[in-house]
């Protein structure tokens, strides 16, 4: 069965359509469609190493919605399941070519609302805040927000309710049973959902090829302790600026080791300061003003920098150059990466690294370290049987990662027992009623260069 000419799903047509993110790993961008309508599911970006800003810093890409904005009469609403930049970061960039009713949770909204300050556009965007639990109708579409644990505060998966066709959209998950931040993963909800029918589970592949279970992000606590607690000079973490719960994680540690605790680079404190604002930062976590740790004592200070994936204009990049204003690192220093490579990265972080131990810093990698010192926030292979196992869908979607992700997350439904496993890639159209199928490149799929300010 073709796509209908002019694109409209029927009122009894239950459509999937990713516009990013699925055949890739990040820029996720999802619509579906009913009896006329389409609701999108995150509008995120991801950085482009290839393309760099006149001041050496990284522009971003995100999906073209050219299809959508084509139909934007028709699209009811944008809900975003969380504030990381692959699922929030096109936003404000593709705004005037959406412009609908933005849903999503008070920390989200938060950093929405900063990105779009920055842009000019805070009072252009109608947000809503939604609550766990809570359950809506944007036109045709019913959702219900499950708490889920990932690694920021507020992140949640959707139930929607599509005519009489229920589908679970994992969005990023992994279960955690310690994730510092936030409640524990609840399995309550989840091991009652195959009750209720789910037609199709929309579901993260990061971690579809690594065996096991995801490590917790409580269990990095000890691992960062002791090499923190054992180094003579300065140290300098770096981490993904979103992970609010490890930036609480080495405030603590930074108060068993005597030591004060700065940020360097804007994402982290941007984060810090809303996770103030919407009460996810705990009173007693305490954060110095960087510019005045260069004047202590080096086995007082404990930096937490950007840059762990080798960014050009990052603060722990200027640091390896030796050119960042409010912080010099000697001989004897330590650095560690509380952080993976993203699959791209490798050649810059090889670069960083090489210069950080040019200027003889101690360089420590999670796989230097005998104990935990990073936590993926995506569900390794354990957590994805143990999922389907609880939902039962008739029908698997891997998104959320490459043809080879994608494959193996397909693989593990079938093992478990899932009847159909659905494999695509953006711009294909998954149909979930009527009938179930799927119509390779049913559209043309792009992306769009934006560039930071």
């Amino acid at each position: 069965m073709n796509f209908p000419s002019d694109h409209t799903p029927g009122s009894s047509d239950v459509w999937f359509l990713p516009l990013g993110g699925t055949g890739e790993i990040g820029m996720n961008m999802n619509l579906y469609g009913h009896k006329g309508q389409w609701l999108m599911v995150d509008c995120g970006v991801m950085f482009d190493k290839n393309r760099l800003q006149p001041d050496g810093s990284n522009s971003v890409v995100s999906a073209d919605p050219h299809f959508i904005a084509l139909r934007r009469q028709r699209l009811v609403g944008l809900v975003i399941t969380h504030a990381h930049e692959d699922h929030i970061g096109a936003v404000p960039y593709l705004w005037k070519e959406l412009k609908c009713p933005v849903y999503t949770t008070p920390f989200t909204a938060e950093i929405l609302r900063r990105k779009l300050s920055n842009l000019g556009l805070l009072d252009s965007v109608p947000i809503i805040e939604v609550d766990t639990g809570e359950v809506q109708q944007i036109g045709h579409f019913g959702i219900e927000w499950l708490a889920i644990t990932h690694s920021l505060p507020e992140p949640h998966a959707l139930l929607l309710c599509v005519g009489n066709i229920r589908i679970f959209h994992t969005a990023d998950w992994k279960m955690d049973p310690d994730p510092v931040l936030g409640e524990a993963f609840n399995a309550k909800p989840f091991k009652h959902m195959a009750s209720k029918n789910i037609t199709a589970m929309v579901c993260d592949s990061t971690n579809a090829i690594v065996p096991g279970h995801s490590v917790s992000e409580g269990q990095c606590f000890d691992g960062l302790l002791s090499l923190i607690g054992q180094a003579k000079g300065r140290v300098i973490v770096a981490c993904f600026g979103s992970n609010v719960a490890r930036l609480i994680t080495l405030s603590r540690i930074a108060n068993f080791t005597n030591r004060y605790m700065a940020l360097y680079g804007r994402s982290l404190r941007n984060m810090v300061s809303a996770a103030r604002r919407t009460d996810h930062w705990p009173d007693d976590a305490r954060v110095a003003d960087g510019r005045h740790l260069g004047y202590l004592p080096r086995h007082e200070v404990l930096g937490v920098a950007t840059g762990s994936q080798g960014e050009p204009k990052a603060a722990l990049k200027r640091m390896a150059m030796g050119n960042f204003r409010d912080l010099e690192l000697d001989p004897g220093d330590t650095v560690i990466f509380s952080s993976k490579v993203i699959p791209g990265n490798e050649e810059a972080v090889a670069v960083l690294i090489t210069q950080l131990r040019q200027r003889d810093v101690i360089v420590i990698e999670a796989a230097d370290s005998e104990l935990p010192i990073h936590a993926s926030g995506h569900p390794c292979q354990d957590e994805l049987r143990q999922l389907y196992r609880w939902v039962q869908p008739k029908v698997a979607i891997p998104v959320h990662g490459t043809l080879e992700h994608i494959n193996a997350n397909a693989s593990i439904a079938r093992e478990v027992g899932i009847p159909t496993q659905l494999r695509g890639e953006n711009g294909d159209l998954y149909r979930l009623a009527p009938v179930v199928g799927i119509q390779r490149k049913a559209i043309k799929t792009g992306r769009l260069y934006h560039d930071l300010r």
